[in-house]
């Protein structure tokens, strides 16, 4: 029998004879932790480019099925997508109007409370000496606590508007185009399945978890924000429309959010009212959101995410330093999309949902029958239709 025969070749196979040596699992492990920080330093390098184009695209699929409502009252496809850009762009231009203005005012307010930052500030200095806190490092605190610096952040805050608005300008364009090829999607997506139906589910189930995600912490931002904003007007607190729309946005970094909501209305209250009004601050404060995002909201969510506390956490601090603030707002959804990618797209993968999912979604009982598994080579989408007519 020649070499080059099939059935030798098959008979070696079975045997061993010419196959490669596999790699020690430890090569491999640590072949994936060395592709995982060049991925991480690549993706902090071009963090200027990827947080604005995920920001877009986040924002294209949470508003994508008002497209297809569009569709359904007989507009075009062309008039649909206008009316959608342009309700997009309304919003954007609307919320960054209100934090330029808010930011100004800010700057303006703040002098006015130089007395106060002072008085503050000796008086945390005077309390320190007290207990026992040597001279020299009470003022290292005092110089560390110092007003000018405040009023300094601020203003480099105000002269960073600059480039705030310059990526306004390419974000609203990457919406545009975005949107533009969102009307599309399904088409892409079929031609997908027909080869790589995991793939096209996986990307399809992320859609949904991200529109849910974003929807619910939208609608309950909207209206813890506004809970806050009215509370703090009613007590005196300047700045209430700034403290609300801060509240909205940190809404969507999850836990740690209610803390940087929480700080600096705190201090302002402390400096205007005293200990009392920013005990009345922090209670209400965290009345209003503890009940609003931790009890209501997640009965809403529900365990649709399939991630667990601590992997939540984990990706909030590994996106924050990828990307910044947008990483940090836009966590869970770029957590989403990497497990959509890279465990949701492989059947032999699953098995990481056990350690990525909360206990309730991997361990909710299977209604029914298990499916039976199909071939490996079994197809999962309808045939082509080329296929139907022969």
């Amino acid at each position: 029998m020649s070499v080059g025969d099939p059935a030798a070749r098959a008979g070696a196979a079975r045997d061993g004879v010419g196959r490669r040596p596999a790699l020690p699992r430890a090569v491999v492990v640590l072949h994936a932790l060395a592709a995982a920080v060049i991925v991480a330093a690549g993706i902090k390098t071009s963090a200027w480019l990827l947080g604005p184009v995920f920001l877009a695209l986040v924002i294209v699929i949470t508003v994508h099925p008002l497209h297809a409502r569009l569709r359904r009252l007989g507009l075009p496809p062309w008039a649909a997508t206008i009316v959608l850009v342009l309700a997009v762009y309304g919003v954007l231009i609307a919320l960054t109007a209100v934090v330029v203005v808010s930011i100004a005012r800010l700057a303006t307010v703040l002098p006015t409370y130089a007395a106060e930052v002072n008085d503050l500030v000796n008086g945390l200095t005077a309390g320190l000496t007290r207990f026992g806190v040597g001279v020299d490092q009470v003022r290292a605190v005092a110089a560390g606590l110092n007003y000018g610096k405040i009023v300094g952040l601020v203003g480099g805050l105000l002269l960073g508007l600059t480039g705030l608005l310059g990526n306004l300008v390419f974000l609203l364009s990457l919406l545009l185009f975005l949107s533009i090829e969102a009307s599309g999607v399904t088409a892409r997506l079929a031609l997908v399945a027909e080869d790589r139906a995991p793939i096209a589910e996986a990307l399809v189930g992320f859609s949904r978890a991200t529109r849910r995600y974003i929807g619910v912490n939208t609608v309950f931002g909207l209206l813890t924000g506004a809970v806050d904003a009215v509370a703090f007007a009613i007590l005196g607190l300047p700045l209430a429309l700034l403290w609300g729309l801060l509240v909205f946005i940190t809404n969507y970094i999850p836990y740690v959010g209610f803390w940087i909501g929480l700080v600096p209305p705190l201090l302002l209250a402390l400096l205007i009212g005293g200990v009392p009004l920013a005990a009345v601050v922090f209670v209400l404060f965290t009345v209003v959101n503890f009940v609003l995002t931790s009890v209501v909201q997640p009965k809403y969510v529900g365990d649709a995410l399939g991630l667990s506390v601590s992997v939540t956490l984990v990706s909030l601090v590994l996106w924050g330093w990828l990307l910044g603030v947008v990483g940090a707002v836009l966590a869970i959804p770029l957590t989403l999309l990497a497990k959509a990618l890279l465990v949701d797209v492989d059947p032999s993968a699953r098995w990481a949902n056990a350690f990525l999912g909360s206990t309730a979604a991997t361990a909710r009982p299977r209604v029914g029958p298990a499916p039976p598994r199909p071939a490996p080579d079994a197809a999962v989408v309808p045939p082509h239709p080329r296929e139907e007519t022969g």
